[in-house]
C-alpha cells in the first residue's frame, strides 16, 4: 500500500485540523474541514481494515501552493472502483480536505482523469468535493448524485444544560423511573473522561469490555467481537487521546461500568462513534440515561451540537433526534470501458431492486 505520503503528512500526529500548529492547519488544509473523519480516521482505517486493498491518496495543488487531499481505495480486481478510505469500513460521512476552492478544483480535475469510476458513498451534501467533481467530470464521462443515509444531530443551545426538560412528560417520566432503577442497584455516577495517552489504553479497554457484555456482541458488531474494528478504534482514538480530543464516557453503579461511550470533542461539538451497555442492566436503560447526561454535558461545555453519526437508526428518529444533515452518494462513470461496465452493473442493481420491491 501507498501510506508513506500520508503518513508524512499526519507525522506529527498533531489535530485534524483547526488547531493551531496541526499538521492540517499547518498546510493550509483547514479551510474545508468540517468532520473529524478527515485524515487520522483514513490512516487508522487503511492500516488495519485494507491489508490487502490498492490504496492511494490522490493531492490537487493550487497555484498558491495550497493543498486538497483524499486518501483511496479499491480491490485489485479490473474493474474495481475508487471509493474513499473508511466509508465501507466504518460507515460514517467521509470527505476530501482542502486548503482551497482552487485546491479541491485541481483535486477533483485528477480525479477525473483517472480512468476508473469512483463510488463516494456517503458525502456531506454541502461539500465543495460534490460540484468540483461535477465540473471536472464534463467531457470525460457521467456523474450520478442521488441521496444517501443522512447525519442524525442535535443542535444545542443552553436549554439543553438539562436535557430532561427538552422531551415530553412521558419520556421526562421514563427517565426518572430508569434512574431510580439505576439507584436501587447501588450508587450512580457519571464520567466523561480526556485521557491522556497513558491512560487511554486502560480506559478503552474497560469500554470494549461493556459493549461485549451486550446484544451486540451475538450480532457480530461490538468493538472486540472484530479484531480489525478493534484494531482501528483503538488506533483512531489513540491519536485522538495524543491530540487532547478522545472523550471516554460511562455511567457506573456501585463502581461498575455498565454504559460507556466513545466519542471526540472537536470543532465546538461532541461527535459519537461508538456506545454500549451491560445487558444485566437493561432494565434501568443505562445506555439511555448516560446519553442524556452527555448532551446535557455538551451543552454546558457550549459545544454547538451533539453528532450521532452512523445511521439514521429507528432508535435515534424516535427517541433522541429528527434533525438531520443530508448526505449524497456520488458516482462516477469514465467514457470508458470500466465506466461503461460500473454503469451497466448499477443500472442491473437498481432493476433488480426495483422488481424485488415489487414482488414483495
Amino acid at each position: 500500500m501507498q501510506l508513506e505520503s500520508l503518513r508524512t503528512l499526519l507525522a506529527s500526529r498533531q489535530p485534524l485540523a483547526r488547531e493551531p500548529g496541526g499538521v492540517a492547519s499547518s498546510l493550509g488544509l483547514e479551510a474545508f474541514a468540517h468532520m473529524p473523519t478527515q485524515l487520522a480516521c483514513f490512516l487508522a482505517a487503511a492500516e488495519t481494515f485494507l491489508a490487502d486493498a490498492v490504496v492511494e491518496e490522490m493531492v490537487g495543488l493550487a497555484a498558491d501552493g495550497t493543498l486538497a487531499v483524499v486518501p483511496l481505495c479499491r480491490g485489485k480486481e479490473r474493474f474495481a472502483r475508487w471509493r474513499i478510505v473508511g466509508s465501507r469500513e466504518v460507515f460514517e460521512p467521509v470527505d476530501a480536505l482542502a486548503g482551497s476552492a482552487e485546491a479541491m478544483a485541481a483535486l477533483a480535475e485528477g480525479l477525473a482523469r483517472q480512468p476508473r469510476p469512483l463510488s463516494f458513498d456517503r458525502i456531506p451534501a454541502e461539500s465543495p468535493l460534490i460540484p468540483a467533481v461535477q465540473a471536472a467530470m464534463q467531457g470525460k464521462g457521467w456523474v450520478s448524485l442521488r441521496p444517501a443515509v443522512a447525519r442524525p444531530v442535535i443542535t444545542l443551545d443552553a436549554s439543553w444544560a438539562d436535557p430532561a426538560t427538552r422531551f415530553n412528560s412521558g419520556r421526562q417520566s421514563d427517565f426518572r423511573r430508569a434512574a431510580r432503577k439505576a439507584e436501587r442497584h447501588g450508587t450512580v455516577a457519571y464520567e466523561v473522561l480526556a485521557p491522556t495517552p497513558a491512560e487511554f489504553d486502560a480506559l478503552f479497554t474497560e469500554a470494549v469490555a461493556v459493549e461485549l457484555r451486550s446484544w451486540k456482541k451475538e450480532s457480530g458488531t461490538a468493538i472486540g467481537v472484530d479484531r480489525r474494528k478493534h484494531d482501528f478504534f483503538q488506533r483512531f482514538f489513540r491519536a485522538a487521546a495524543e491530540d487532547g480530543l478522545c472523550r471516554i464516557a460511562f455511567m457506573r453503579i456501585g463502581g461498575q461500568a455498565v454504559a460507556m461511550q466513545l466519542a471526540l470533542e472537536w470543532d465546538g461539538r461532541f461527535w459519537l462513534f461508538k456506545i454500549g451497555y451491560d445487558a444485566a442492566f437493561r432494565d434501568c436503560s443505562p445506555g439511555n440515561l448516560l446519553m442524556l447526561h452527555t448532551i446535557g454535558h455538551a451543552a454546558t461545555r457550549g459545544l454547538e451540537r451533539y453528532e450521532l453519526l452512523g445511521n439514521t437508526e429507528d432508535w435515534i428518529s424516535t427517541f433522541w433526534t429528527r434533525e438531520q444533515l443530508p448526505c449524497l452518494r456520488l458516482r462516477t462513470y469514465p467514457a470508458n470501458l470500466r465506466g461503461a461496465w460500473a454503469a451497466a452493473s448499477d443500472a442491473f442493481s437498481c432493476l433488480s431492486h426495483r422488481l424485488a420491491r415489487r414482488g414483495g
